[in-house]
C-alpha cells in the first residue's frame, strides 16, 4: 500500500533512481531525430495548398502545451508505480515527437509572418530610389543592385516593396553598399513558376523580403553618398578587399580567389561559371561547409601546433591547448562569416562548425550525429524555409555521410604513412561528399556530371592544402601589407582549379541532363535516407525495429526512384505571359517560336532533360504558319486538338477565324474584346494567364486536362493569398 503523502517503501528506491536518470532525449539517443521531426512539421506547413488560419495555429498551440503535460503525467504515473516504465517512455517519446513536429509547423508560420512585406502587384516603369544593400551578378551575367528604403513615384508607402532588385544594362560605375541612388527602371512582381509544380521564385523572394524585380537601361545616379559607419560599411570594406584580391592575383583566378574569401562573385565571368558547373566544381566557388570546415580545421591545427611549440619552449604551461585552439578557430570562423558576406549558406555552415568547436571546448566529441543534429535544429528554428533549399539538403547530406565514413577511416588510416594521411583524407572526403550530394543535385539541377568525381579528386585537396591556408595567411598579413606572397600562392591553387575545370568540362558527355522529378521525390529521398541512417540510433529500439526502419527507408528510397522514372512530362506547356508554347513530340519538345519567352523555354527544355537551345527546339517539325500565327495539331486519346499561338498586334484580327469549337487558342494579347465573353474555343490569352499563371495540358483517359500554376501553388502568402496568421 502507498501512503497518502508518497510512494511505498519498496517503491522509493526505484522512484529515486528514475528521477535522477538522464533526460529521455539523451538517454535514448534520440537527439538526431529532433531535426527530422522538426523537418516533418516544416515540410507539412510548406506543402499546404492554402495559408493556415488562426484556428490551425491555435490548435498547434494546444498540442504544443498538451504534449509536455501528457509526458509529465506519464512520468508521474511511472514514478508512482501505476504505469510501467517502458510504456511511459514510449508515450513520452510520442509526445516529444508530436511536440517537435508541431513546433516546426508553428515556427514556419511565425517566420513567414515576421518577413511579411509588400509585394508589387502591377507593372511599374518610372524612377526608383533606394539605398544599395547588395551588388552582385545575375545568372545572365549582368550586374544587379538590391535596394532597400525604396521610394517609387506615385506609389503609396504601404504598397511600396521593402526591397527591390534591378539588373543593369548600363553598368558604368557601380555604386557601393550604403549609397542612396536613383534610376529609371521597369519593375514587376517576382516571377512565378514557368510551369505547374516547378520552382517558385516567389517563395524565395517572400522570405528575402524582395517585393519587386526588374531591369534598367538608364545610368545610376547618386542621391546621397554612403554614411560612415554602420553594418553596410563592413560590406563596403568587403567589396574593396575583393577588388584588391582581384587586382593582386589577376584574371579569373583572382576573381575566384576573391569569391572564396569574400563571397563576392561579381568578377566571375559566365564562361567560368559554365565550366565549373560542367565539371561539378561550382560548389567550390560558393562558400559552404567545405570552406568553413577547411578554414576552421587549418586554424585549429595551426594554433595547436603553435601552442605545442610554445609549450616546448616553456613559454606556456598547464594550458588546455585544444580548447584554446578551438576558441581561436571559432573566432576565425566568425571573421570568415563576416568577410564572406554572411549569406544564408555561409550562416548554416558557421552554425555547424561553431557547434562542433563548442563541443571540443566542452570536452565532447566534435564530429557526431548529435552535433549535426544540434546545428540542424538551430538552423531550422531560425530559418525554416532553408529546409526546401538545395544548399541545406546537400550540406547536411555531405556532413552526415562524412561522419558515417569516420569510423572506417579511423580503422584504416593508421596503416598509411603519416605524410600521406592529409591528402588521403581530403580525397576520401571529396569522394564521400560527392556520392552523398549527387542524388539531391540531380533532382534540383537536372544534371549529372560524368567526370565530376575526377575533377573533385584533383581539386579539393589543392583547395584544402593550398588555397584556403594561403587565404588565411593572406588575411592575417594584409594589415601589415605583406599579403602578396600568400595571394600569389593562393592564385596558383585557383589557377589549377580552373585548368582542371576547363579540361574536365571539355570531355565528351561531361554533362548528362535528366528530366525534372515531381515535387514528391526530394522529400521521399530525405525521409528514406533518414530512416536508413538513424535506424539504430535509439537504444530503446530493438533489433526488429531497427531492421523494420531500414527496410522502410530502403523502400521509400526505391519509391522515390520509381516515381521519378515513371514521371511523364506535360504534353503541352504555356508560359505565364503567353509568349511561348511547347509541345512534346517524339523528337523532343517543339517550341512555337525561336525567340520570345526565352526564360520559360529554357526552363522547359532543362526540365525535359533536353540539351537543345530554343532555336533548335523551334526548328523541330511540328508547327506551321507565320512567326506571329503558329498552328499545330495535337493528338490526344480519342481526339485531335487544333492548337494556335498568336502573338503581337495582329493577334486580335486573326483570332476570330481560328477560335472554333474544340480548338485551343494561346496569345500574349487580350482577346476577349475581339472574341466576346463566351468564345467558341478554349482561350488562353493574356488576361486569362494573368489569373492562372503558366499552364500545362496533360493527357487524360478521354482527351486532356488543364493544370494551372495557380492551382498547384495554392493560396499562400507569396502567391497573393491571405496574409500570414490572418486566415481567409
Amino acid at each position: 500500500m502507498t501512503t497518502a503523502g508518497g510512494v511505498g517503501a519498496a517503491a522509493r528506491p526505484a522512484a529515486a533512481s528514475r528521477v535522477t536518470r538522464a533526460p529521455v532525449v539523451i538517454r535514448a539517443g534520440l537527439l538526431p531525430w529532433l531535426p527530422v521531426w522538426m523537418a516533418l512539421g516544416i515540410g507539412a506547413w510548406f506543402a499546404l495548398p492554402d495559408e493556415p488560419g488562426p484556428r490551425i495555429y491555435a490548435a498547434c498551440l494546444v498540442l504544443l502545451l498538451a504534449a509536455p503535460a501528457l509526458a509529465a503525467a506519464a512520468r508521474a504515473r511511472a514514478v508512482a508505480g501505476r504505469l510501467d516504465w517502458d510504456r511511459a517512455d514510449r508515450l513520452r517519446l510520442v509526445c516529444l515527437a508530436l511536440a517537435t513536429i508541431v513546433l516546426g509547423f508553428g515556427l514556419s508560420g511565425l517566420r513567414s509572418w515576421s518577413v511579411a512585406a509588400p509585394v508589387l502587384d502591377f507593372r511599374y516603369y518610372g524612377p526608383v530610389e533606394g539605398r544599395v544593400v547588395m551588388v552582385d551578378r545575375s545568372a545572365r551575367d549582368r550586374m544587379r543592385l538590391t535596394l532597400d528604403r525604396v521610394a517609387l513615384d506615385d506609389v503609396a508607402p504601404e504598397r511600396t516593396p521593402e526591397r527591390v532588385r534591378v539588373s543593369l544594362f548600363d553598368e558604368g560605375t557601380l555604386p557601393v553598399p550604403g549609397q542612396r541612388v536613383m534610376l529609371s527602371a521597369h519593375l514587376g512582381p517576382p516571377n512565378g513558376p514557368t510551369e505547374p509544380g516547378a520552382f517558385d521564385f516567389r517563395r524565395v523572394a517572400w522570405f528575402e523580403r524582395l517585393g519587386a524585380i526588374g531591369y534598367s537601361r538608364a545610368p545610376v545616379l547618386t542621391v546621397e553618398p554612403p554614411r560612415p559607419g554602420g553594418a553596410l560599411a563592413l560590406h563596403r570594406l568587403r567589396m574593396s578587399m575583393a577588388e584588391a584580391m582581384r587586382q593582386a592575383i589577376g584574371g579569373q583566378e583572382g576573381a575566384v580567389s576573391a569569391a572564396l574569401m569574400t563571397g563576392d562573385r561579381s568578377g566571375i565571368e559566365e564562361r567560368t561559371n559554365d565550366i565549373m558547373r560542367a565539371s561539378n566544381l561550382y560548389h567550390i566557388i560558393s562558400i559552404s561547409g567545405l570552406h568553413m570546415t577547411m578554414l576552421a580545421g587549418f586554424t585549429y591545427a595551426a594554433l595547436r601546433l603553435m601552442g605545442v611549440g610554445l609549450q616546448g619552449l616553456g613559454a606556456i604551461r598547464g594550458q588546455v591547448l585544444h580548447k584554446w585552439a578551438a576558441g581561436g578557430a571559432l573566432l576565425a570562423s566568425a571573421v570568415y562569416l563576416w568577410l564572406s558576406g554572411g549569406g544564408v549558406a555561409t550562416e548554416r555552415s558557421f552554425i555547424m562548425v561553431a557547434v562542433m568547436l563548442a563541443a571540443i571546448i566542452a570536452d565532447r566529441r566534435a564530429v557526431s550525429l548529435r552535433t549535426v543534429a544540434v546545428a540542424a535544429v538551430v538552423i531550422l528554428a531560425a530559418e525554416p524555409e532553408g529546409l526546401t533549399s538545395a544548399g541545406f539538403q546537400m550540406s547536411f547530406a555531405a556532413t552526415v555521410a562524412l561522419i558515417l565514413s569516420q569510423d572506417p577511416w579511423n580503422r584504416h588510416a593508421p596503416a598509411m604513412p603519416w605524410w600521406l594521411r592529409p591528402a588521403a583524407m581530403l580525397l576520401l572526403s571529396s569522394l564521400v561528399a560527392s556520392l552523398a550530394t549527387t542524388p539531391f543535385a540531380a533532382a534540383h539541377f537536372g544534371r549529372m556530371t560524368q567526370y565530376g568525381m575526377l575533377a573533385n579528386l584533383l581539386v579539393v585537396p589543392v583547395v584544402g592544402m593550398v588555397v584556403m591556408p594561403a587565404g588565411v595567411i593572406a588575411a592575417v598579413l594584409a594589415p601589415l601589407g605583406l599579403a602578396q606572397p600568400a595571394l600569389w600562392f593562393m592564385g596558383l591553387g585557383t589557377r589549377w582549379m580552373l585548368i582542371v575545370a576547363d579540361w574536365v568540362a571539355g570531355f565528351n558527355g561531361a554533362v548528362t541532363v535528366l528530366p525534372a522529378p515531381p515535387t514528391l521525390v526530394v522529400p521521399l529521398m530525405g525521409l528514406g535516407a533518414c530512416l536508413v541512417i538513424l535506424a539504430p540510433v535509439s537504444p530503446m529500439a530493438g533489433g526488429g525495429l531497427v531492421r523494420l526502419r531500414r527496410l522502410a527507408g530502403g523502400l521509400i528510397l526505391l519509391l522515390a526512384l520509381v516515381v521519378w522514372l515513371r514521371h511523364e512530362r506535360p504534353l503541352v506547356l504555356v508560359s505565364g505571359d503567353g509568349d511561348a508554347v511547347g509541345v512534346m513530340t517524339p523528337l523532343g519538345r517543339a517550341l512555337s517560336k525561336p525567340k520570345g519567352g526565352a526564360f520559360a523555354a529554357a526552363e522547359w527544355l532543362e526540365a525535359d532533360g533536353d540539351q537543345a537551345d530554343q532555336a533548335s527546339a523551334a526548328a523541330r517539325p511540328f508547327w506551321s504558319g507565320a512567326a506571329f500565327a503558329r498552328s499545330a495539331t495535337v493528338h490526344l486519346p480519342g481526339t485531335d486538338v487544333a492548337l494556335h499561338h498568336l502573338t503581337g498586334k495582329r493577334a486580335a484580327s486573326l483570332a476570330a477565324d481560328l477560335c472554333r469549337a474544340g480548338a485551343v487558342l494561346v496569345s500574349d494579347q487580350d482577346l476577349r474584346a475581339a472574341l466576346g465573353r463566351r468564345p467558341a474555343c478554349r482561350l488562353m490569352d493574356r488576361g486569362a494567364l494573368r489569373r492562372t499563371g503558366a499552364l500545362a495540358i496533360e493527357r487524360a483517359p478521354t482527351g486532356y486536362r488543364i493544370v494551372t500554376t495557380a492551382e498547384r501553388a495554392g493560396r499562400r502568402a507569396w502567391t497573393g493569398g491571405p496574409h500570414p496568421l490572418k486566415g481567409h
